[in-house]
């Protein structure tokens, strides 16, 4: 008679005790809907590369393959969901500088976390800053 194998139970981490998994698969699609919409990671990376605010002009200028709109609409989601700081200044010209909020920090940190893990996994070597040689 053959017997059938089951399958280990992955015991859930302790920041996970009591959560039923129907609601942190509702917290995951609304995650996913908020990181991967094209422009964010591209709008967090230079905020967690600065203490001083981001102005508008810099994503703008160094955020290539996305429209103004798209960056003005995603820059405008992070503010909503408390991502994002905006400051705007009654000037001429107009100044509107963006801030990470700690929540955003946060985000921030599991981001690059999840971009290690990925660099780790990812079977390729890290990038090397040693000068190859060739010109």
């Amino acid at each position: 008679m053959e017997t059938k194998k089951k399958l280990p139970v992955v015991q859930p981490r302790d920041c996970f005790a009591g959560y039923d998994a129907g609601s942190l698969m509702a917290e995951t699609a609304r995650l996913r809907k908020l990181v991967t919409k094209r422009g964010t990671l591209e709008i967090l990376i230079p905020l967690c590369c600065s203490t001083e605010p981001v102005r508008y002009k810099q994503f703008r200028d160094s955020i290539k393959g996305v429209s103004s709109r798209t960056i003005a609409s995603r820059l405008k989601e992070l503010e909503k969901g408390g991502v994002l700081q905006r400051q705007a200044y009654n000037e001429i010209p107009p100044r509107v500088e963006y801030r990470l909020t700690p929540k955003g920090q946060e985000l921030v940190e599991s981001v690059v976390g999840l971009l290690q893990w990925m660099v780790r996994w990812s079977g390729s070597p890290p990038p090397s800053s040693a000068p190859s040689g060739k010109r």
